[in-house]
């Protein structure tokens, strides 16, 4: 009997662990954002975060999101500038992608590092599905793109 209350409560505190852990991506909307040091127009300016560039919410309060961008920088964004359209930045020195999701698949076209991609679909079996601004859309290995 103890054994099983032990494993019950395990089983929760592991499921809110994971759901506390989920992670969600958004994109900078159609304007730049300034990245500041803290939730704050008073704080200091880090940066600026172009158009449509991926970023992890680590926390949102009182208008503002903590975001985390692909190197793993951690700083602030106003968060109405923030908009659910999911992009995704290419990490690898260059991404290829593929017409289905298979390495054995056509290649329609190769990505330079730090080009922005739309997510079209979300992660399958390893690959994402993602459509270049001119248009091409093709299969990617998780690993080459980041903000999926």
């Amino acid at each position: 009997m103890k054994l099983t209350l032990i494993a019950a409560v395990l089983a929760v505190a592991v499921t809110s662990v994971t759901a506390a852990h989920a992670v969600e991506f958004k994109s900078v909307g159609a304007n730049p954002l300034v990245a500041y040091n803290a939730p704050s127009e008073k704080a200091r300016k880090v940066y600026v975060v172009p158009r449509g560039m991926p970023v992890e919410i680590i926390l949102t309060q009182n208008g503002w999101s903590k975001v985390r961008d692909a190197v793993g920088d951690l700083f602030w964004l106003e968060a109405k500038g923030l908009i659910a359209k999911r992009s995704v930045v290419v990490i690898a020195p260059s991404a290829r992608l593929h017409a289905s999701a298979e390495e054995s698949a056509p290649l329609v076209a190769t990505v330079d590092k730090g080009v922005l991609l739309d997510l079209v679909a979300p992660v399958a079996g390893g690959w994402v599905k993602l459509k270049h601004r001119d248009g091409v859309v093709g299969f990617a290995k998780v690993g080459e793109v980041w903000g999926d």
